[in-house]
């Protein structure tokens, strides 16, 4: 059976030492939480995943979720679970205070939320969806919404979705069918399909608040003509008690490749009661916030999933005995060497750990300008941290989830054999990876937002900030840098690119999104790399009795630079080829 552990010095060392938190301290979320806090929070979160959540990770796979006449019951152990994590605050970790949150900073809960993935998934889901449904009513509910929905589900008494995609529309949601019709009080009848709704019914809450995209009778065509509407498994009285249950029922439960402990609905609305959120025909503007928001969180899954089969990976193959390595015997009284020693084991076991360790440096990045983008007192701080966020978002998701698929794999490869049966877990985290490239938008629709708009949003003000943040560091760091001329290839690569892709036409910024997506991606894990290899060199210049976690971080960012780094000319070059082959393949000879 797969074990995890949390990485809390790695997380730390992000935290403390490639971001520095303390020069956040007066910023609301981070004054609350100072180092040691953090310390016990992670400690914390890290007791709970390891000890209580990853032993259900397999019996979630196992068991799955069961639907008995529109009723879904999770997996045993997992109610019992869910109240101690509840309990336990981890719910309202960086909710609102005024409505019984700990308000604590976005950074903070992208940790927490790593620890909590890595070690369930399916698990984790419930909470970051109710998490995300938090933040929309937040953004376009009015106050009695506010004050009715937002404190239980940040409880967790109650838990909360999305609901966009339909049976015939997914990524298009001009197509959107489901209709809300007026009613007398000022409420809305909701009538409609809803697929592949994550946690849509489930037994661990006492009510499921659904966030409903639907349209108005004189809704305009197209996504402009799309409202948002809270609908309440159960009716909610005036006074937060309970009422009468809605007409919406789970139709029945999606049979799945993995996460199989968290059920994906197919909702039914036949008139079910709902409120209107923000303003008519608005309800894209609401609900981005929430899909942005699990944009993110889906990268992060990408993450996790990857350093908890890094970290089985690595335990196993330091422990496998098989063969002899190059060279002379590692273990000359035994019959055969650990599999570590191998050269093709090492570089599996370094391309993940340099995915892993690189995207926890991303990720936290990304949430930390999330905390500045709304917190700081600078509006220039502001914008910037706004414009970094807009270019991160879609990278993060399409590019965290798509090498999460590929280190798991890896990590699975590692085992040999052994990797394919189930008892060992890695098979598992390799068929719930498969989902993160798919879901809250494919990565192909990931790219085209990178690549089609945000890199023209503003006049590709965000662009021009990240180029300019890569430069300055490279100038800044040149002398004690030994990376600086691989860093300032891949840049001259990625200026390349952007340039090419500005003057592209549709079918070239198409055919060249993804590669475009993965330079940029390949660029800002190398800003990350570089400036923890300043950081290690400089504690093993002044001889740090933590010697051997420098020297790893060290030979993790050279092998980083030496053999991943190097990819972004051949998407340079792919981005340059054009559009001319697609276009000259006659669909029909597909």
């Amino acid at each position: 059976m797969a074990t995890y552990n949390a990485p809390l010095k790695d997380m730390r060392f992000v935290l403390d030492e490639l971001l520095q938190l303390e020069q956040f301290a007066d910023l609301p979320g981070f004054a609350e939480a100072p180092p040691d806090v953090v310390a016990a929070i992670l400690e914390e979160a890290g007791r709970l995943a390891s000890e209580v959540l990853m032993p259900l990770n397999a019996v979630g796979d196992h068991h799955g979720c069961t639907l008995v006449e529109g009723e879904v019951t999770t997996a045993p152990g997992f109610r019992q679970a869910y109240r101690l994590y509840a309990q336990g605050g981890w719910t309202g970790l960086t909710a609102s205070p005024e409505f019984g949150g700990q308000g604590l900073s976005h950074l903070l809960g992208i940790a927490v939320r790593e620890i909590m993935t890595s070690a369930n998934l399916a698990f984790s889901m419930f909470a970051g969806l109710t998490h995300g449904a938090v933040n929309a009513i937040a953004n376009g509910g009015t106050d009695t919404q506010k004050a009715l929905f937002m404190p239980p589900m940040i409880e967790g008494r109650w838990t909360g979705t999305m609901n966009l995609t339909e049976p015939h529309c997914g990524t298009d949601l001009g197509l959107l069918r489901t209709r809300a019709e007026p009613q007398a009080d000022g409420s809305y009848r909701i009538s409609g399909t809803k697929i592949f709704i994550s946690a849509g019914e489930h037994d661990l809450a006492e009510n499921i608040i659904h966030l409903v995209l639907a349209r108005l009778p004189d809704a305009p065509p197209g996504v402009k003509g799309i409202s948002l509407f809270i609908v309440p498994k159960f009716l909610v009285n005036a006074d937060g008690s309970l009422g009468e249950r809605n007409a919406v029922r789970c139709g029945s439960l999606e049979e799945k490749m993995g996460i199989h402990g968290n059920p994906t609905c197919v909702m039914n609305y036949d008139g079910a009661t709902g409120y209107l959120i923000g303003q008519p025909h608005q309800g894209l503007r609401v609900m981005f916030v929430m899909m942005n928001g699990a944009r993110l969180a889906v990268g992060v899954q990408g993450l996790s999933l990857a350093s908890v089969a890094y970290q089985n990976a690595a335990d196993y193959a330091r422990e496998r005995l098989q063969g002899r390595a190059p060279g002379s015997a590692m273990t000359p009284a035994q019959p055969a060497d650990p599999i570590v020693k191998h050269p093709d084991v090492q570089r599996m076991l370094l391309t993940q750990r340099a995915f892993v360790e690189g995207g926890r440096a991303l990720t936290y990045w990304a949430g930390l300008q999330v905390d500045l983008a709304h917190k700081h007192p600078d509006p220039d701080t502001r914008e910037a941290a706004s414009d970094l966020l807009g270019l991160l978002t879609p990278m993060i998701k399409a590019y965290c989830t798509d090498k999460g698929v590929e280190c798991t794999g890896l990590a699975m490869q590692c085992f040999g054999g052994h990797g394919y049966i189930r008892e060992w877990g890695m098979e598992q985290f390799q068929r719930d990876a498969r989902i993160t490239p798919l879901y809250e938008g494919t990565n192909g629709v990931q790219a085209m937002d990178l690549a089609a708009r945000k890199l023209r949003l503003d006049e590709g003000r965000a662009m021009r900030r990240f180029l300019k943040l890569v430069d300055q560091f490279c100038d800044a760091h040149d002398d004690e840098l030994m990376e600086a001329g691989a860093l300032r290839q891949a840049l001259a690569d990625l200026v390349m690119a952007v340039e090419y892709m500005g003057s592209a036409d549709a079918h070239a910024i198409a055919a060249g999104a993804v590669d475009f997506l993965h330079l940029t991606a390949l660029v800002a894990f190398a800003l990350q790399w570089a400036k923890m290899a300043v950081i290690a060199r400089h504690h093993l210049a002044q001889g740090s009795v933590d010697s051997d976690f420098y020297h790893a971080k060290l030979t993790t960012a050279r092998f980083f630079f030496e053999r991943i780094l190097p990819q972004t000319s051949l998407h340079r070059q792919r981005i340059d080829s054009g559009a001319a082959t697609f276009k000259a393949f006659d669909p029909e000879q597909f």
